[in-house]
């Protein structure tokens, strides 16, 4: 199962992007997806959204399961945040991904380096899982 990261969401909302890649975007959204409680409030709360497209928004994460912070979360992005050189928001979402042993769907491998968090970027070539190592 995945876990979506945020810029996922965002090229899916893009038409320019390559028809490999939102075919293989459709097919990560047609099976059941996860996104941190960060992704949601990052995706909603951009500030360029018109009516319509924050409607849409929202009606397209009504399909996600919305993971809260709880305190396994919160324990474990304390452990990576005093162990690598990593933002708070990325974090969150790792430490979701990790105590859900989920795939980290997302664009920005760099951001996820080194914390064991096994991800996948549909935009590479070779679409494979693979754990984030520098």
């Amino acid at each position: 199962m995945y876990l979506v990261d945020t810029n996922i969401l965002i090229y899916h909302f893009d038409d320019s992007i390559p028809f490999a890649s939102k075919s293989e975007l459709n097919r990560i959204f047609r099976e059941h997806f996860n996104i941190s409680v960060i992704t949601r409030m990052e995706f909603l709360g951009f500030r360029g959204h018109t009516k319509e497209s924050f409607a849409k928004a929202e009606r397209f994460l009504s399909f996600a399961t919305v993971i809260s912070l709880e305190e396994s979360i919160v324990s474990r992005v304390i452990e990576l945040r005093r162990s690598f050189a990593i933002k708070l928001p990325d974090a969150v979402i790792a430490a979701t991904a990790l105590l859900y042993d989920l795939t980290l769907v997302t664009r920005n491998t760099d951001d996820f380096l080194g914390c064991g968090v096994s991800g996948y970027n549909p935009f590479e070539s070779a679409c494979h899982k693979q754990p984030l190592t520098p």
